[in-house]
């Protein structure tokens, strides 16, 4: 039930029904985008009505690229203006609190001679840090000024005439690499990005589909790219968000007397982490109808209540599920041990210090939680109550709030609710229609 901008959340009797979650937000963004910089027309189905894509396209539009309406259920066009065609905008490129538009944008533009661009976003956006893509891009030849050295919005980019290179990124973020790839179509030269681990791929699947020439080893985190070819206008479907599936994946595993269908999940290998890690905790969730679709694996999931034992993970897992881990800190308090989240400080910039935020909320239902400098640990067997949350402003802490509050003693109030909107406009109607 909401009030205003809060949600009331309570336990429940159980879960029942099918879901279909919206579309995958990372591949919504570069579907736009790609679309965006190729010649002819690209026709998205599915693509993620919600804030961040809003961002991206508004700002596509805004340098003259003819984007059309969004809205659910509606499959959206995209006029392409070829690799050399965006145009210098009137005014600053407002991102909003969408970190990948702003990351991405910055690779976009970074390449367009002779016109200059600002790169501005809400106060959550300013404080999250820009550093790691506007350094690689220097090293191209990009010129990009902001607070702090550039590594703070607002950004001032002057487009360059951008040479290739081999470029070590300091942290495995499919952000970081999409951006230099991005700057790579138009640069003289060669590019290779190589990270320090293997971080999501969809913008070398969906590249390779729109005609680049690009090499990349499923195993190995390398990407070399050959520029000189350019883009063609794609039919683009959408999977759905398995970053949104997992909050379901957990309610439906701690709620008792549970069954819930997750329809038409994206299940690229980069991004399945979440499911690694829930089946080594003993979870009863079972994949019905593996296929692919436009190039990315897809498939229905299927989850029952189940007994869960407690993990520990870090390395090169965290970028597979580093979305998912809030969600993940609400599944480990009912496990049987200690689970252990390590590698993780990635989070602490994300659109809050999920860290920390996340540690806050979930003390005030009463559970015990040590905070590391990179993680956390997680005693199991825990019983919540309900409280008085906050999402912060961050909508994957939202939405594992409500997830928690569902087994908790007592009704929660979640402030802010509305951020879920981010990423899940439908969040709270579809947490009503399971309960029915």
């Amino acid at each position: 039930m909401a009030i205003g901008s809060k949600q009331i959340c309570g336990a429940v009797a159980n879960l029942r029904g099918t879901i279909r979650v919206p579309g995958d937000k990372s591949i919504s963004h570069r579907a736009l985008l790609f679309g965006a910089i190729a010649e002819g027309n690209t026709e998205i189905e599915g693509l993620l009505p919600a804030e961040d894509p809003l961002s991206t396209a508004n700002c596509l539009r805004a340098m003259g690229v003819e984007v059309s309406e969004i809205s659910v259920g509606v499959n959206v066009v995209v006029k392409g203006v070829g690799l050399n065609g965006l145009q210098e905008p009137e005014s600053i490129l407002d991102c909003g609190n969408s970190g990948t538009t702003m990351r991405l944008m910055l690779g976009l533009i970074a390449g367009c001679h002779g016109r200059h661009f600002i790169l501005d976003g809400d106060q959550s956006l300013r404080t999250r840090p820009m550093g790691r893509v506007a350094k690689p891009l220097g090293q191209m030849g990009a010129q990009i000024s902001g607070r702090k050295q550039g590594n703070l919005a607002p950004l001032a980019i002057a487009g360059a005439a951008l040479k290739g290179k081999i470029l070590h990124t300091l942290v495995a973020s499919a952000q970081v690499k999409s951006a230099l790839l991005l700057a790579a179509l138009t640069a003289e030269g060669p590019t290779t990005v190589i990270e320090p681990s293997l971080s999501r791929d969809h913008s070398e699947r969906m590249l390779r589909a729109f005609g680049a020439q690009l090499v990349s080893n499923p195993l190995a985190p390398e990407v070399h790219l050959q520029p000189g070819h350019q883009l063609h206008g794609q039919r683009v479907v959408v999977p759905g968000d398995i970053s949104s599936a997992a909050f379901w994946l957990v309610a439906g595993l701690l709620t008792p007397g549970t069954e819930l269908i997750l329809e038409n999940v994206g299940l690229n290998p980069s991004r399945t982490g979440i499911l690694t890690v829930l089946n080594a905790m003993g979870a009863a969730v079972e994949c019905l109808d593996h296929r692919v679709v436009a190039g990315e694996p897809v498939g229905d999931l299927r989850v029952k209540t189940s007994p869960l034992k407690a993990f520990t993970i870090g390395g090169e897992l965290i970028p597979t599920l580093i979305d998912e881990i809030p969600i993940l800190a609400v599944a480990a308090l009912a496990a049987e041990g200690t689970s252990v989240i390590k590698d993780a400080a990635e989070l602490r910039v994300k659109e809050t210090d999920r860290l920390a935020v996340m540690a806050r909320q979930l003390r005030a239902m009463g559970a015990e939680i040590e905070e590391t400098a990179d993680g956390l640990v997680i005693p199991g067997s825990q019983k919540l109550r309900g409280a008085m949350l906050d999402s912060e402003t961050d909508h994957r802490v939202a939405m594992s709030l409500a997830i928690a509050a569902l087994n908790a003693e007592g009704p929660s109030q979640i402030a802010r609710a509305e951020a879920a909107a981010v990423s899940y406009p439908s969040f709270w109607e579809h947490l009503a229609k399971i309960q029915a």
